[in-house]
């Protein structure tokens, strides 16, 4: 059984000092939850389970920090709850108020005086339970589909690495997420676009250890680019539409093969081990396997 006493900060601590990061997996059925936690158990990682306020909503804020607690226990798996992609201070404070160990405000579309703002006010209410805060500088498009078209970024919605450096002063928020050229979504081909690692590294020796460092929008991305990203820093990687992705087609799929079968837990099967499979490719890529 893994040690309860050690905290997501200490793990953060822990992945920045030895090079490695968490994976942050979004889950919105408890499927998709089963095969994630099934993965952290074979390989021993520590492990972020994230809902944003649309799977959330759907799935309880409190049912979720019921089957975290559930889960952890019965897999022997240390996971946190990161609310992601926080939109108003309301639904945040809800989610302080259930038991979630983490929050993210998404202020990257407001003026930075306005992000800046409010996320004061999420990390003054978050700290009285002690809940992390997650910040974001930098506009991350996109959204966790499929895309046909090639992603590209524009140059006006990189984080700017003395924003990143006003923001983190004048918030004291726990991590930061960034945006270094990746999006929400994945390409069709399966290959999103690379990370600006250049930017990255600016943005680093910019703000120091001012914040803990997120990379959203990992899905696609170059796995090349996903090591040398955590080189340089990064210690939680953000996967939703892969494991949207293959849970999706193994249904499809089962569907396809079995047309007169009506039993759920024949067809959810296949949808669970594809979790697991691709939950336990990006735990190996993360270097988070064996850090319980």
């Amino acid at each position: 059984m893994f040690n309860k006493k050690i905290s997501i900060k200490d793990y953060f601590k822990k992945a920045q000092k030895e090079n490695w990061a968490l994976g942050q997996f979004n889950f919105s059925t408890i499927e998709i939850l089963r095969g994630v936690f099934q993965a952290a158990q074979t390989y021993k990682s520590p492990i972020i389970i994230g809902t944003s306020e649309g799977e959330s909503s759907f799935f309880g804020l409190e049912e979720a920090v019921a089957i975290k607690k559930i889960f952890s226990q019965r897999y022997g798996v240390p996971a946190f709850l990161n609310l992601d992609h926080g939109k108003s201070l309301d639904y945040i404070k809800k989610a302080v108020d259930s038991g979630y160990d983490l929050v993210h405000f998404d202020g990257s579309r407001l003026p930075i005086e306005e992000n800046i703002k409010i996320t004061k006010e999420v990390v003054k209410y978050a700290k009285k339970k002690n809940v992390l805060v997650e910040g974001e500088v930098g506009l991350i498009g996109g959204s966790s589909i499929v895309y046909k078209e090639r992603l590209e970024s524009k140059e006006e919605d990189l984080t700017d690495p003395e924003s990143a450096l006003k923001f983190i002063k004048e918030t004291k928020v726990d991590s930061l997420a960034i945006n270094i050229g990746t999006f929400h979504g994945m390409e069709q081909s399966g290959m999103s676009p690379h990370i600006n690692l250049g930017r990255l590294k600016e943005i680093k020796e910019k703000i120091g250890d001012g914040a803990f460092v997120v990379l959203h929008g990992g899905s696609g991305t170059p796995e090349e680019d996903i090591q040398e990203a955590i080189k340089l820093g990064v210690i939680k990687i953000n996967i939703n539409t892969e494991l949207r992705l293959v849970f999706a087609n193994a249904i499809k799929k089962s569907f396809e093969e079995n047309s007169g079968d009506i039993v759920p837990y024949k067809f959810l099967l296949p949808a669970i081990l594809e979790v697991q499979r691709v939950a336990e490719q990006k735990i190996k890529l993360f270097g988070s396997n064996n850090k319980i």
